[in-house]
């Protein structure tokens, strides 16, 4: 009787054991279940959506059109998703403008239309033919600042670009880039 009563015990011993290894063992597989989820809804909103950018250098083209200097940039959509329009903004300062000041200046803005996934297109932008000499000529300080605004996951995001004309190197060096986009 002591032998049946101690069988007894211990397999009652051992299901309790064996239960609760099963239930750690379900909410640990939950929680990495929770942990997936949150990576694949990460990878969702930011890796698969458009990313929009500038490709290379702002490079001046032969072409002027009304006596003003015409000036390409190469825009890229490096996501994986198509952004379904994209527009680009453009606007010209004597001085180095800040991310704030954009808010609030008149920038002439062109639609560039949807962009597929590695998909480039050109934004050709102008400057007064007077200033860019001046320019060229390292008497006045010419500084662009570029805008492109699209929509990514139900949100407005956006890649600005502020650059300066350095006159020796005879380009533009990009002085500041960002992203703009409502969940970074």
């Amino acid at each position: 009787m002591l032998t049946e009563v101690s069988f007894e015990a211990i397999g009652s011993i051992a299901t309790a054991a064996a239960t609760i290894v099963l239930v750690v063992l379900l909410y640990r597989t939950v929680k990495q279940f929770e942990s997936t989820v949150e990576v694949s809804r990460i990878q969702t909103e930011y890796r698969f959506r458009p990313w929009i950018g500038h490709l290379g250098a702002i490079k001046k083209m032969d072409d002027s059109i009304n006596g003003d200097c015409q000036f390409s940039i190469t825009v890229r959509n490096f996501g994986e998703l198509p952004a379904s329009g994209v527009t680009a903004k453009f606007a010209l300062f004597s001085k180095l403008p800040s991310k704030d000041e954009l808010k609030t200046t008149d920038m002439s803005s062109f639609s560039l239309g949807p962009m597929l996934p590695g998909m480039d297109k050109q934004y050709w932008f102008f400057i007064p033919n007077d200033k860019w000499k001046k320019a060229a000529d390292g008497q006045e300080k010419i500084f662009t600042a570029l805008y492109f605004d699209y929509a990514a996951s139900g949100n407005k995001s956006g890649y600005g670009i502020i650059s300066e004309y350095n006159a020796d190197a005879k380009n533009f060096i990009h002085k500041e880039m960002w992203i703009d986009d409502s969940k970074l």
